[in-house]
């Protein structure tokens, strides 16, 4: 099975996807869709839409898990992101991909064992359990990957089908 984990933002969106063998994650691709500041919000929305659908197009994932939003003093920051969410289930709903959704405290549960791990401590979670060679960086990358082993983790994914 196939997941593409989300770490929404408007300047930054990490992805992961990773495919799930049992008890074993592999993964597939990672990085981030940027945008820059100077563009106007509709621009850095298009950019987000347009390559999360070719990523959704080339990848062919089944399930989309996606980080929700971590209430922030900053309302115009929450906003922001908020609009960045809305476009990631937009390009899920356009691609009829389920999407499950899991609180930061959901995934560090699901990948380090305890929900108030430090971030750190889930970086280098997502290191072991993929196999990978270094850290993902940005750390939106690493968050993406977390929250795709969240789902394959999860009851409401994939953890009950395993």
């Amino acid at each position: 099975m196939r997941i593409l984990g989300i770490d929404p933002g408007i300047a930054i969106t990490g992805y992961g996807v990773i495919d799930v063998a049992g008890n074993s994650f592999l993964p597939v691709k990672y990085g981030c869709i940027r945008s820059d500041a100077d563009m106007p919000p509709e621009r850095r929305l298009n950019i987000l839409f347009s390559e999360l659908k070719d990523l959704i197009i080339k990848y062919r994932p089944g399930h989309m898990a996606v980080e929700e939003l971590f209430f922030n003093r900053n309302v115009r920051t929450a906003m922001v992101v908020g609009q960045a969410r809305g476009v990631v289930l937009l390009a899920a709903a356009r691609a009829g991909i389920s999407v499950c959704q899991y609180t930061p405290l959901q995934v560090k549960q699901a990948v380090v064992g305890r929900g108030r791990a430090e971030k750190k401590q889930v970086q280098y979670m997502i290191k072991v359990l993929l196999n990978l060679p270094e850290i993902p960086s940005p750390d939106d990358v690493a968050d993406a990957l977390a929250v795709a082993v969240c789902h394959a983790n999860s009851s409401s994914g994939l953890g009950a089908l395993l």
